[in-house]
């Protein structure tokens, strides 16, 4: 008999993952009151950034970190589960690529006699997860055209395109485990999302097995889009810097969290959008998750049909590659004054490791 029931959630990135996460942050304490249990570290080590930790050292990795930061966080994980019964929920969007031979050390480690083990899996549409993964990789520190991106992505080249194609993810990570235990949740479209802001986490506490009751507490963080002119500076900007993709902090606080999800987000720049005549592969590609999903018998949480790209928007389509210069400017400019009063708020470079520190129990305090 099982006394423990593990939910190890995989991605894809781009699925309101971080949202999911940071509301079972807010909530572990409610959470573990009902025998559900979100494993973290040190009290200054959120969850999120454990199991981000863990998951680059399962997958052998080490960015987003000092050298070294990710060692042993794996094997930490693993440790805190097996100490614990009941629920337990672990997350990171970046282990829905890991090979074979990962996926089987996860499901080895997590699992094993008394664990009941569940993978569950977020997707949407390609005519939103596109877009939304090319911005993602400029982030990140990226530099290639949004022409180029969506070409690599076709032949399923870039780690976000083996990170979002079902079949293959589900494929790697379900593999042995009964159809019941495996839960793909669907993103619901922008409608239904405007409509009811809690619907996809109503559908993840279905998927994890979770009253919403239990987790009371609302999260405001997102990861937020970019219009095609505010992704094109931050990559024109990472190709003057020649800034390493996902392997430096300090620009990463500055460019990926100060600029690309802070002072350039909410502005009238034209979103970022799938090329009209991509969608048929976008819809090909749907059809091939759909009769995936529905040949395996695992459990959907959501609308099968939300996977579909849908008709084209009717306005006219806008090269993110082709931004009008006087256009950039602008943007630049407000990303040089961000930088600028950023700049000068850093008087003492030495403070800023107690200034973050603070700034994590003040968070801490807030739980």
């Amino acid at each position: 008999m099982s006394t423990r029931r593990v939910y190890l959630h995989v991605g894809a990135p781009k699925t309101g993952t971080t949202y999911v996460q940071d509301r079972l942050t807010l909530n572990a304490r409610t959470l573990a009151k009902h025998g559900v249990h979100v494993p973290t570290g040190s009290p200054l080590v959120t969850p999120a950034l454990f199991h981000f930790r863990a998951a680059l050292d399962l997958l052998d990795q080490d960015w987003g970190g000092p050298p070294g930061h990710a060692e042993g966080a794996w094997d930490a994980l693993v440790r805190k589960v097996r100490r614990t019964s009941g629920t337990v929920v672990v997350s990171h969007e970046i282990l829905a690529p890991a090979n074979r031979a990962q996926v089987a050390r996860a499901k080895r480690d997590l699992g094993g006699p008394g664990t009941e083990l569940h993978v569950v899996y977020s997707a949407r549409d390609l005519a939103r997860q596109v877009p939304a993964a090319w911005q993602e990789s400029i982030k990140q520190g990226r530099k290639w055209t949004y022409r180029r991106f969506l070409a690599r992505t076709r032949e399923g080249r870039p780690w976000f395109s083996r990170a979002f194609d079902l079949p293959t993810v589900l494929g790697t990570w379900a593999a042995d485990l009964p159809p019941e235990q495996v839960h793909l949740v669907t993103v619901p479209p922008r409608r239904v999302v405007r409509e009811s802001s809690d619907e996809l986490w109503l559908r993840f506490c279905r998927a994890l097995g979770i009253d919403p009751a239990w987790a009371p507490r609302d999260s405001d963080r997102t990861n937020q889009s970019l219009g095609i002119t505010e992704t094109q500076v931050i990559r024109r900007l990472n190709r003057r810097m020649d800034r390493a993709t996902r392997r430096e902090a300090a620009y990463d606080e500055l460019i990926r969290e100060m600029l690309a999800q802070g002072e350039l987000v909410d502005r009238t720049s034209a979103p970022v959008r799938l090329p009209p005549e991509m969608y048929p592969w976008a819809e090909e590609q749907a059809q091939r998750w759909i009769d995936w999903a529905e040949g395996s018998g695992i459990d959907v949480v959501g609308d099968l049909e939300e996977l579909r790209p849908g008709p084209p928007p009717t306005e006219p389509w806008q090269d993110p590659d082709r931004v009008p210069p006087k256009q950039q400017l602008v943007v630049a400019l407000d990303a040089l004054g961000a930088m600028t009063r950023e700049a000068a708020r850093r008087n003492d470079p030495e403070q800023a490791p107690l200034r973050k520190a603070r700034a994590q129990l003040d968070r801490l305090r807030r739980q």
